[in-house]
């Protein structure tokens, strides 16, 4: 907590970059093994969370895709996405873009259509219930091949008018943007928007390779991004949003203090930051802790949230007008706070 939380949790926001697998709580878990006659390999609740012990990308995967295998019916999928917008909600978030890894579920057997279904679902029912607007990202696992991207991107032909964009996830060292350069440029002609996963773990070329080869319109991570003075000034000056996850950070050991955070240094540099939970269930928090985390460990200003959550909805892919109305009230609301 810090002294900043009251404010944060009125503050309205956009959330950017979630993983709705990785929304799946270890209770949400358990019922679901239940219901649908799934071994897990964890006897209780108590044991999910003491494996939430990892230390770096490739082990919280392990974990993350065993935890999907629960995942059978559109219901399961929709109740998922339900109760991640239920406390998106309590957060203050308005708008939400979330990411869909449909290669974890049909290269189990589940149908595509059970998947993309079921998120829709969810989807249009947080908006009926809670108010909250949501877009769907469906990303390609990077740690398999550009063919099986392709083969997804064709099995989602049904749904594209419901689906804003692509984006590419998982493992990513040694599984470089360039390795997917022709199922995004296929996706792009197809008049979707293109995200990536890129500078998290992997070094700065794999950020220039997603602008340049990707043609990306908004980059996830990107914190080593400073580690070139070049790519920083292409970044403020193409005013590229990047979706920063400080609690992801830490918890794999992308950072080892929070206290280090890039945060203050991008914002200082003039980068268009946002601040997301990512994986929430795993990373001990969803949003208004990510921005409570940088408030209390990394100095980030209440003047700079307000900043931030403003960027979250201009970094969106809302309409102009949407995205003016939520800006707006961002500036009202920091107003009535002062």
């Amino acid at each position: 907590m810090t002294d900043l939380s009251p404010f944060i949790a009125g503050l309205p926001k956009a959330e950017l970059h979630l993983h709705i697998e990785g929304s799946l709580e270890p209770e949400q878990m358990f019922a679901f093994a239940r219901r649908n006659r799934v071994d897990l390999p964890f006897a209780s609740v108590e044991e999910i969370k003491a494996a939430y012990d990892f230390s770096n990308l490739q082990d919280f995967l392990d974990i993350y895709y065993a935890g999907a295998d629960v995942l059978r019916t559109e219901d399961d999928f929709r109740e998922m996405a339900l109760a991640y917008f239920r406390r998106a909600a309590a957060d203050s978030v308005r708008h939400a873009e979330i990411f869909f890894d449909p290669q974890t579920h049909t290269d189990r057997g589940i149908p595509f259509q059970v998947v993309a279904d079921g998120l829709l679902a969810g989807m249009g029912e947080a908006e009926r219930e809670l108010g909250v607007t949501s877009k769907l990202i469906l990303c390609f696992l990077r740690h398999l091949d550009e063919d099986a991207a392709f083969a997804t991107l064709k099995a989602a032909e049904p749904w594209l008018d419901r689906i804003e964009g692509v984006g590419l996830d998982s493992s990513e060292v040694g599984h470089p943007p360039s390795k997917f350069e022709r199922v995004f440029n296929a996706a792009g002609s197809l008049g979707l928007k293109r995200v990536a996963h890129a500078g998290e773990e992997g070094p700065p070329e794999y950020v220039w390779e997603a602008l340049d080869l990707l043609k990306i319109d908004r980059m996830d991570h990107g914190n080593r991004s400073l580690e070139d003075p070049a790519l920083i000034r292409r970044l403020a000056a193409e005013g590229m949003t990047l979706t920063v996850c400080p609690l992801s950070n830490h918890k794999l050991c992308v950072i080892d203090d929070l206290t280090k955070h890039p945060v203050p240094e991008m914002l200082k540099q003039g980068l268009h930051v946002t601040l997301n939970s990512d994986d929430p269930a795993y990373f001990g928090g969803y949003v208004n802790r990510n921005y409570e985390a940088m408030a209390e460990h990394a100095g980030v200003t209440r003047e700079q949230l307000v900043q931030i959550a403003k960027n979250s909805f201009e970094g969106s892919f809302l309409a102009d007008e949407d995205k003016a109305r939520h800006i707006a009230e961002v500036d009202a609301y920091a107003a009535r706070a002062a």
